[in-house]
């Protein structure tokens, strides 16, 4: 049986891309001939082709570790209300699970003693039978209910999540936006060999966000 995932393990990342033009050196022209002397024929001579500007991009980069967004003190509080919710709702299906866990266990446990009885002890096949049978029904009852259980959570997950997803995208460009960041990498999604420490706005984004965005008994999501 697939185990029950009972936190979420959502990340996604996000890219913001932006240039500031910055103007390369203009390249030197050259300087013409001088004129030969009038007795002598003029050669034919190329008009020198105009110089052009080409602008670079300067750009400005951060990172970001959207996996501390799901930290139960320190992360994003939205985050922690939807995650509450989620859990709760599955909290009942969960409990079952385990109880019908337990029971396999017990059968099995059964299963085995009678099996490992001392030579010579009276042993009713008939019930190890019975109890085999009931073992593996229950094996395939817990593989199909904890499938269709984890389909129904990762349905009702993405429900949940996709509007706070976007509500903090939004937030995340409009942070970036306000600094002049025209690049956001996020760290728990690609692997980075330095990153030095003042380019990390983790922390300095989960804070405005929450500021900006109080935890109250209206930002619960709806049922």
């Amino acid at each position: 049986m697939k185990k029950y995932q009972y936190l979420l393990a959502a990340l996604f990342g996000l890219l913001f891309t932006g240039v500031v033009l910055a103007q390369r050196p203009a390249t030197a022209q050259p300087t013409p001939a001088q004129r030969p002397a009038a007795t002598q024929p003029t050669p034919t001579t190329s008009t020198p082709a105009a110089s052009t500007n080409v602008n670079l991009p300067i750009s400005k980069m951060a990172v970001i570790y959207t996996d501390l967004f799901l930290d139960p003190k320190n992360g994003i509080a939205k985050f922690n209300i939807v995650v509450t919710k989620l859990n709760s709702e599955f909290q009942k299906l969960k409990d079952e699970l385990t109880q019908m866990q337990t029971r396999a266990q017990t059968l099995e446990s059964e299963i085995s003693k009678l099996r490992s009885a001392p030579a010579g002890t009276p042993i009713d096949q008939k019930s190890i039978e019975t109890k085999t049978d009931q073992l593996e029904q229950l094996k395939k009852d817990i593989q199909r209910k904890g499938e269709d259980a984890q389909a129904a959570y990762n349905r009702r997950r993405q429900e949940l999540f996709t509007p706070l997803q976007d509500e903090i995208g939004k937030a995340l460009e409009a942070f970036a936006k306000a600094r002049n960041i025209n690049v956001i990498i996020d760290g728990a999604q690609v692997p980075l060999l330095y990153a030095a420490e003042a380019t990390d706005i983790t922390r300095a984004f989960i804070t405005e966000f929450n500021s900006k965005n109080p935890v109250t008994a209206s930002t619960t999501p709806p049922q």
